[in-house]
C-alpha cells in the first residue's frame, strides 16, 4: 500500500509510509467505535435472559461496567493514534512537499518560467499544496481506513448471516459506483473552474500592479468591468460545480442509507420464517449504524479525492520538468566567453539567434549593440545558462556552459540588469545578496565604490534603513547603484551589464558608469547597451541584427566601415540635438 500511496499522490518515500500509516490507524479508530456497540449487545442478550439470582446479575453489571472503562480507553488511545498519524505526519509531509517543490524549481531552466503563468505556478505552491495538507489529514486516511474497517466488519458479518450481510452491504458499491461514474464529469467543471479562477487572478494582478496607467488612460471603468465579469465567472462557475458535486454526493449517501431498510426488511422476514435470531438482527442493526457513519463522510471524502488527483498532476507536471545539471567542479582556464555557431530559439519556429560565433576575452569590455529583438539579451543570458543554446557551443575559460552546474557557474558571473529586483529589507541586507558571509565593513566598502553613501547617509537609519517592496523607497538611479554594490562585493571574474543605464537621467548614469569602472577591472565584460556613448570606450563591438552577427570590431573600426554601428550612432548624435521647434 505504500508504494501505490507513494506514486498515486506524489509523496516522498516516508510520506507514503506515513500516510499508510494514518489509513490504518484511521481503520483502528472506526473499528474500536463498534466495540461499545458489542457490548451494548451482550448487555441486551443479558436482560434478554431468564435472571437467575440477584447476585449474578449485579456481578453481571460490574462486568459490563469494567468492560466499558476499558472500551472507552481503547477508544481513547486508537484516537490519539489516529490524530498523530494523520495530523503531525501530514504537516511533515505538507512541508518536505513545498521544500521538494523550492528545490525543484531552483534547478529547472528559467525558460521554464517564461512558459508557465506565474499565477499558476504560485497557486500550486501555495494552494495546492495546502490542499495536499488537508488531503493527507483528512480526505485520503479518512476514506481508505473507512473502506478497510467496513471490508473488515463485513467479512465478520458474511460470517455470521451471509443473507443478512448481502442485505447490509450491497448498498456500499452501488453508492460508490455512483460517486466514481461522475468523476469525467467533475474533473471537466474543476479544470474549467481552475482556468477561470487564475484568469481573474491575473487580471487583479495586473490591475494593482498596473494601476496608474490604468488611471493616467481613464479605462478604470472599463478595466474594472472586463475584472468584475472575471470574477463573476468564477463565482458562477464555483455554484454550478458545487450544485453538481453537492447533488451527486447527496444522492450516493441516500443509496446508502437504503441499506438500512434493506437491513430491517430483510432481518424482519427472515425473523417470521424462523431462520434469524433475534440478537443476531440487533448485531446487524448495531452494525449498519456505526457502518454507514464513516461511509457517508467517506463519500465526501471521495469527491475531495478527486479533486486531490487534480493537484497532484499539476505538483508533478512541475517535478517532471528538466533540470539543468552539471559538474561542480569544473575547471576554468581564464574567463573568455566563446559562441561557436550559437542558434536559439523560444518557441518553435521563432528563431532569435542563428549561427551566432564572437569572442569576449578576459579583461576586456565587448559590447553587444544592434536594433531591438536582435539578441542580445538572449546571447548575454547563454553565458550565464538562464536557458542552454539549442545549437552550438557556449564555453566559459573553454568549458562548455552547459556542462557546469548552473549554481557553481554563477558564482563567476555577476549580472546587472535594467530591472533592479530588491527586497524588502535593510539597505546591508540588499547588497549583502551578492555574498552572504561579507561584514558589514565590506558591504559598506561595496556600497562607497558603487556611488551609494551620498543617498544612503540621507536615509533615516542608513544602511538599516528597511527599503519597501522592491525598494519601493528608492529612485531607479538609487536602486541600480544598489545592484551595482551587490556586484561589485561578490568580486565575480565574469560580468554582464543588461542595459544597466538605459532608463536613467545623466546624472544617475556619470554616477553609475563610474560606479562600474570600479567593478569592470580587469574582468570579462559583456555590456549591452542601446546608447551608442555608453559603449564608445569598449574594446570590442558585436553588432546583433536579426539573430545574427552583421558587424565586429573596434568602435574606431565599425565606424569607419559606415555600416549598422555608425548608422546608429549618427542617428543618435542627431536626436541628441532635436528640439521643440
Amino acid at each position: 500500500m505504500s508504494k501505490y500511496l507513494q506514486r498515486r499522490f506524489a509523496l516522498s518515500e516516508q510520506g507514503g509510509k506515513d500516510l499508510t500509516r494514518a489509513v490504518l490507524a484511521c481503520a483502528a479508530a472506526n473499528v474500536g467505535l463498534i466495540f461499545p456497540m458489542g457490548l451494548l449487545i451482550l448487555f441486551l442478550e443479558k436482560l434478554l435472559m431468564p435472571v437467575t439470582g440477584e447476585k449474578g446479575m449485579e456481578m453481571g453489571l460490574l462486568g459490563f461496567v469494567g468492560m466499558s472503562v476499558l472500551f472507552l480507553l481503547l477508544i481513547f488511545i486508537l484516537q490519539y493514534i489516529q490524530y498523530n498519524k494523520t495530523f503531525l505526519a501530514s504537516y511533515q509531509e505538507s512541508a518536505n512537499l513545498r521544500i521538494r517543490l523550492a528545490e525543484k524549481l531552483r534547478k529547472i531552466p528559467l525558460s521554464f518560467f517564461g512558459k508557465r503563468d506565474l499565477a499558476d505556478l504560485t497557486t500550486t505552491i501555495m494552494a495546492d499544496c495546502a490542499w495536499m495538507e488537508t488531503a493527507f489529514s483528512h480526505f485520503i486516511p479518512e476514506l481508505i481506513g473507512a473502506l478497510l474497517s467496513t471490508a473488515f466488519v463485513g467479512l465478520g458479518m458474511f460470517f455470521l448471516d451471509w443473507k443478512m450481510a448481502l442485505a447490509l452491504l450491497w448498498v456500499i458499491p452501488a453508492a460508490f459506483m455512483l460517486s466514481a461514474g461522475t468523476r469525467p464529469v467533475i474533473d471537466r467543471l474543476e479544470r474549467r473552474e481552475k482556468c477561470k479562477k487564475l484568469a481573474a487572478s491575473d487580471g487583479i494582478q495586473e490591475c494593482i500592479e498596473n494601476i496608474q496607467d490604468i488611471k493616467a488612460n481613464n479605462q478604470r471603468e472599463s478595466y474594472l468591468k472586463d475584472l468584475d465579469s472575471k470574477i463573476i465567472a468564477v463565482e458562477k462557475g464555483t455554484v454550478k460545480m458545487e450544485t453538481l458535486n453537492g447533488s451527486l454526493v447527496t444522492a450516493s449517501q441516500m443509496v446508502l442509507r437504503l441499506g438500512m431498510a434493506t437491513t430491517v426488511l430483510s432481518g424482519a422476514f427472515l425473523m417470521t420464517e424462523r431462520k434469524l435470531d433475534l440478537m443476531v438482527f440487533l448485531i446487524f442493526m448495531v452494525a449498519a449504524a456505526r457502518i454507514y457513519g464513516p461511509l457517508t463522510g467517506s463519500l465526501n471524502n471521495l469527491s475531495a479525492v478527486y479533486s486531490t488527483l487534480l493537484q497532484v498532476e499539476r505538483m508533478r507536471a512541475v517535478e517532471e520538468e528538466p533540470v539543468q545539471d552539471g559538474a561542480e567542479t569544473k575547471q576554468l582556464n581564464g574567463y573568455d566567453i566563446v559562441y561557436d555557431h550559437v542558434g536559439f530559439s523560444y518557441h518553435q519556429n521563432e528563431t532569435v539567434l542563428e549561427d551566432v560565433s564572437f569572442c569576449a576575452r578576459q579583461g576586456q569590455v565587448t559590447a553587444l549593440v544592434g536594433p531591438s529583438g536582435g539578441g542580445k539579451s538572449t546571447a548575454a543570458r547563454l553565458a550565464a545558462r538562464f536557458w542552454d543554446a539549442e545549437k552550438g557551443r557556449v564555453t566559459i575559460g573553454g568549458a562548455e556552459v552547459k556542462e557546469i552546474d548552473p549554481e557553481h557557474l554563477l558564482k563567476h558571473i555577476s549580472v546587472v540588469f535594467q530591472d533592479v529586483m530588491l527586497f524588502n529589507n535593510t539597505v546591508m541586507e540588499n547588497i549583502r545578496i551578492g555574498r552572504k558571509d561579507a561584514s558589514d565593513k565590506e558591504v559598506m566598502e561595496a556600497a562607497k565604490a558603487a556611488q551609494c553613501m551620498e543617498f544612503i547617509s540621507r536615509l533615516p537609519e542608513g544602511f538599516q534603513t528597511r527599503i519597501g517592496e522592491n525598494g519601493s523607497a528608492l529612485s531607479g538611479g538609487e536602486r541600480q547603484r544598489l545592484s551595482i554594490a551587490r556586484a561589485l562585493l561578490k568580486d565575480a571574474p565574469v560580468i554582464i551589464l543588461d542595459e544597466a543605464t538605459a532608463s536613467l537621467d545623466v546624472e544617475n548614469e556619470s554616477l553609475i558608469q563610474s560606479a562600474i569602472s570600479n567593478l569592470i577591472r580587469s574582468k570579462t565584460v559583456l555590456i549591452i547597451a542601446h546608447r551608442m556613448r555608453t559603449v564608445a570606450q569598449a574594446d570590442k563591438i558585436v553588432v546583433l541584427k536579426d539573430g545574427k552577427v552583421a558587424e565586429e570590431g573596434s568602435p574606431e573600426a565599425l565606424y569607419q566601415k559606415g555600416g549598422i554601428y555608425r548608422h546608429m550612432t549618427d542617428l543618435q548624435n542627431q536626436s541628441q540635438n532635436w528640439s521643440i521647434g
